[in-house]
C-alpha cells in the first residue's frame, strides 16, 4: 500500500497489478474545501482510507473507501455534531475532456464515470465529490431532534420554552 502526502498520481507508477493508495484526509484539505465553497454542509473532519487503482486500457477503475467524521450543523436545531462516515464508492475514469458544459441528461451509468486529461490523476477533486455526496440533506443531530421553538428560539432539545402553543 502507498502511503502519499498528494493525491496526484502519476499514470506510469500504476502497474497492471493495480495500485492501493492510502488516504489521510486531515483538516487541511477541509479547510482549503471551506475556503473554496463557503457552503460546504460540514466543518471539522477527520477522514481516512483507502483508493485502489486499476487500469482497464486506457480506463482507469478507482474504487475506494472512507471512514471516520465530519463535524455538521443539524439542519433543525442547528447544534454542531459529529457525524460518522463510512463510504464506499467504485468510478471509471476515462480519457478526454468529458462532457459539455450544457445541459444534458445523464444516465445511470454516466454517474459513475469521470474524465480525465494528461498523464497524471488527480484524486482530489474525485475524493472531495464522494464525501460531499455522502453529507445528507438535512443532517440531524438525532432522529427525534425537536429543533428550535420559532417564537423564542429556544432549542426544544435542552429547554422547554413557555410559549403558548395554538
Amino acid at each position: 500500500m502507498l502511503k502519499k502526502k498528494s493525491l496526484r498520481v502519476p499514470l506510469t507508477s500504476i502497474p497492471p497489478e493495480g495500485l492501493e493508495v492510502e488516504v489521510d484526509l486531515g483538516e487541511k484539505y477541509f479547510s482549503r474545501w471551506r475556503e473554496e465553497d463557503p457552503g460546504l454542509e460540514f466543518s471539522n473532519a477527520q477522514i481516512n482510507g483507502s483508493v485502489r487503482l486499476e487500469k482497464h486500457n486506457r480506463d482507469i477503475l478507482v474504487r475506494g473507501h472512507f471512514q471516520g467524521s465530519l463535524q455538521m450543523a443539524c439542519s433543525r436545531c442547528l447544534t454542531d455534531f459529529g457525524g460518522p462516515v463510512d463510504v464506499d464508492f467504485d468510478l471509471l475514469m476515462a480519457p478526454g475532456p468529458g462532457p459539455g458544459g450544457g445541459e444534458e441528461e445523464l444516465s445511470a451509468a454516466d454517474l459513475d464515470l469521470d474524465y480525465y486529461s494528461g498523464e497524471t490523476l488527480d484524486l482530489e477533486p474525485v475524493i472531495r465529490e464522494q464525501i460531499i455526496l455522502m453529507v445528507p440533506l438535512k443532517p440531524l443531530c438525532r432522529e427525534d431532534c425537536q429543533g428550535i421553538c420559532p417564537e423564542c428560539g429556544a432549542v426544544l432539545n435542552l429547554e422547554a420554552c413557555s410559549c403558548r402553543k395554538d
